[in-house]
């Protein structure tokens, strides 16, 4: 299975350097949609991605038309994250997909709403107490990456760590 994690135009290093950790370590390909509130080769972002930078598979778009237009969501398992999603995001089933893309706004604002709109049987949402405002970004992306590898049996992941099988002395 493919799994595509859409950063739409993000605003804080720490947040893409985080994601960035995540995608390389459940395979997953990261997509950068331009533009970017700093340079990737922050320090900030290099730090919060650790030395995991080598591993991923990363792609940048100029804007989020030309991602629109390269991977086009009536033809793709795409799903855009959003406080006001019509779904949850764990009743949707990524078990039959190759490939999913997960879509997700910048911090302060999201995704645009006409976005939202026309693609609203495609919108995905964690639940949350209704008085609070949002989760963080890379929390977010977390969660929902890690159900689509749940329903996908956690396919070329390791399994329970053999440390645990060893005899301790």
């Amino acid at each position: 299975m493919k799994l595509h994690l859409v950063l739409v135009e993000p605003e804080i290093p720490q947040n893409t350097g985080n994601i960035a950790r995540t995608c390389a370590i459940i395979g997953a390909k990261l997509h950068l949609v331009h533009p970017l509130a700093f340079k990737i080769d922050e320090k900030s972002v290099k730090r919060s991605g650790l030395d995991y930078w080598d591993k991923l598979a990363i792609e940048e778009h100029k804007n989020f038309e030309e991602f629109l237009e390269k991977y086009k969501p009536e033809e793709t398992n795409m799903f855009f994250a959003t406080t006001k999603g019509k779904h949850i995001y764990s009743d949707v089933d990524y078990s039959k997909m190759d490939e999913v893309f997960l879509l997700f706004g910048k911090e302060t604002k999201g995704l645009p709403e006409p976005v939202l709109l026309k693609y609203i049987d495609k919108t995905i949402r964690i639940p949350m107490r209704e008085t609070l405002r949002s989760l963080n970004l890379s929390n977010s992306v977390a969660i929902v990456a890690y159900e689509v590898m749940r329903q996908k049996n956690f396919e070329r992941l390791e399994g329970i760590s053999s440390y645990f099988d060893k005899d301790l002395v």
